[in-house]
């Protein structure tokens, strides 16, 4: 069970998410898959993410990092592929759906963890993908259907601080 919806019911301030998540325009994600490729980004959003990558968690709920391959700084990894992180991939096209924000939407959902704002995917087979909403860059998750199963608050809890650090707030481009 994915205790997101189930163990942390507090931090989801919808009505604020949901009116921001509406009112930034988007663009078509040509990889949905939640793969480990390297995005291909702007220039602003390398910078951001290099600043991520260096204040990124050694561990994270428990795992140590393991990034994939090929090396890049807008990626890194935990486990042997259990949680995946990508920076400065487009904006999900879920989130500008306004079935996700007004929470009609059963594989997808807005919330708040730590103070960082999530687009909470439900992937086919039971993984999961999260990205981050009013940041300068769009920072994507991925996590496995068999760490999805047990809790993946650990996981965002564990992420928040270096994103809060190194992608400040506001409308990625």
């Amino acid at each position: 069970m994915n205790s997101f919806r189930h163990r942390r019911p507090a931090r989801l301030g919808l009505p604020v998410l949901a009116m921001s998540l509406i009112a930034v325009a988007g663009c078509s994600s040509a990889d949905d898959g939640g793969s480990a490729a390297v995005p291909s980004t702007g220039a602003a959003a390398v910078k951001l993410c290099r600043n991520l990558d260096k204040v990124l968690p050694r561990k994270v709920d428990g795992l140590g990092r393991r990034d994939p391959r090929p090396a890049s700084e807008l990626t890194a990894g935990w486990g042997d592929a259990v949680i995946i992180l990508r920076c400065g991939v487009p904006q999900p096209p879920k989130m500008i759906d306004p079935g996700v924000a007004e929470g009609r939407d059963a594989d997808a959902l807005a919330g708040v963890v730590d103070g960082v704002n999530w687009l909470m995917e439900k992937r086919d087979g039971g993984a999961y993908r999260f990205t981050t909403a009013n940041r300068s860059a769009y920072v994507e998750v991925s996590v496995t259907a068999e760490r999805a199963a047990e809790d993946t608050s650990p996981i965002l809890v564990g992420l928040a601080p270096a994103i809060k650090q190194a992608v400040p707030e506001g409308v990625a481009s």
